[in-house]
């Protein structure tokens, strides 16, 4: 089955503009088509490109799957479906692409963790296709360029959405390499009507730096994001430290908006009690077009309880759910899953007319306070919660946007239990 495509001028001449730089940026907003563009960009190098190897780097390696062989039905394995297949070697997993200068072979791997370079070290490439490579750590993206020195067609590719005018992924990788830089915006794509557009634009000029950067795809400091004091390096950690006191869920729960679930590890480390968010399930309708019932929901957060407990080999005290997620609640109570109110601040807004500002407040002194950590994982990461965190900014008024809050809230929710049980 055929699938036709719109392109925009700007998007075909992405495609088919000469290679006469190592290294093509798409940057800019959301929904703008630029990955679109980099699918069938990259699809036509590696057509007429003399080296057999290449990668594709995310996140994490579902991420660079689900952007960019997968691509929501225009990544690699659907412009070449009948000449490629998922197969697997000493490398890794890998979409085997049959072209008429020979099988090219293109590694999906995860890229976000400081460990991440093992995955690439020692494999000749010709190329690298970077998906949201400002989410991609320092070591991994400089590791990529070094595995391309002996290409005979070496070429690169990145997208990402508009970063702070200071990330290091500027002056370290952009301004060092031989970099073309394109701009998009939404007005870029062909697909969204103008229906679409000024439903995203009311959502967008609730605040300044959303609409600059999702809108516009201007570099914009992030004034207003809330919190804005979480730092993925510092706050990251490789593996949970300290006695374990307590292990708990939270989840917050949509359909059209997104289902999260987190895993919450309570440990004493160096005299001090620490917040781990260890693993989050986390799904959202909205985004992946996809949306599931709560029964759906609530097997899948059971499945997810169910893995942690057996990774941290531990049993758990609490599952904490959103009291205005009735259904959820429901539907876990149905398949044996007892749960708890979530402390949503209702109460402090009774007794001290705070509210959901009691609860920020208090997560935000758990980050800076080196109280509340990241732990890495290769199943349930953190990609949404890092993703969201960047977005959770205040409109003009000072109200929390609530268009990113899904995992912002069920943190919330987490730090709230930790933050009566072991700091106040």
């Amino acid at each position: 089955m055929k699938t036709k495509i719109e392109f925009s001028d700007k998007q075909l001449e992405c495609i088919y503009r000469p290679y006469d730089y190592t290294f093509d940026v798409f940057e800019g907003t959301p929904r703008s088509g630029k990955t679109t563009a980099a699918h069938f960009r990259y699809s036509d190098y590696l057509i007429n490109c003399e080296d057999t190897n290449h990668l594709v780097g995310a996140y994490n390696q579902e991420q660079a799957f689900r952007l960019f062989i997968d691509g929501d039905g225009t990544g690699l394995m659907h412009i070449f479906n009948g000449h490629s297949d998922i197969k697997h070697d000493e490398h890794g997993d890998h979409l085997e692409i049959h072209t008429p200068k020979g099988i090219k072979r293109v590694y999906y791997k995860g890229g976000a963790k400081v460990n991440s370079v093992g995955a690439i070290t020692g494999m000749s490439l010709g190329s690298v296709m970077f998906c949201e490579i400002n989410l991609l750590n320092m070591k991994f993206i400089q590791e990529a360029f070094r595995r391309t020195f002996a290409a005979r067609d070496r070429y690169f590719l990145a997208d990402l959405n508009p970063p702070a005018p200071h990330h290091p992924v500027i002056s370290e990788v952009f301004d060092v390499q031989n970099t073309r830089w394109t701009h998009w915006t939404i007005q870029d794509n062909p697909i969204i009507s103008d229906e679409r557009k000024k439903e995203i634009y009311e959502i967008l000029k609730k605040n300044p730096y959303l609409l600059d950067r999702d809108w516009f795809g201007k570099r914009v400091m992030p004034e207003g994001v809330i919190y804005s004091m979480f730092d993925p390096d510092k706050n990251t950690i490789p593996k949970l430290l300290g006695e374990i006191h307590e292990v708990y869920f939270v989840a917050d729960g949509g359909q059209s908006d997104a289902t999260s679930c987190s895993c919450n590890i309570v440990t004493r480390y160096k005299g001090k009690f620490r917040l781990n968010r260890v693993a989050n399930y986390y799904h959202s309708g909205r985004d992946t077009g996809q949306v599931k019932a709560m029964s759906t929901y609530a097997l899948e957060i059971k499945a997810f309880i169910k893995w942690c407990l057996e990774k941290y080999e531990t049993g758990y005290s609490d599952v904490f759910v959103d009291p205005a997620c009735k259904s959820l609640r429901e539907e876990l109570h149905k398949i044996n899953v007892s749960t708890r109110r979530a402390d949503n601040n209702a109460q402090d807004a009774k007794n001290q007319g705070g509210g959901i500002e009691v609860g920020i407040e208090r997560f935000q002194n758990s980050i800076t306070e080196e109280r509340f950590f990241l732990v890495d994982t290769n199943k349930y990461d953190h990609y949404n919660f890092i993703k969201e965190i960047g977005m959770y900014v205040r409109d003009d008024d000072g109200n929390p946007i609530d268009d990113w809050n899904h995992a912002m809230d069920e943190a919330r929710y987490a730090n709230n239990h930790f933050y009566r049980q072991y700091v106040l």
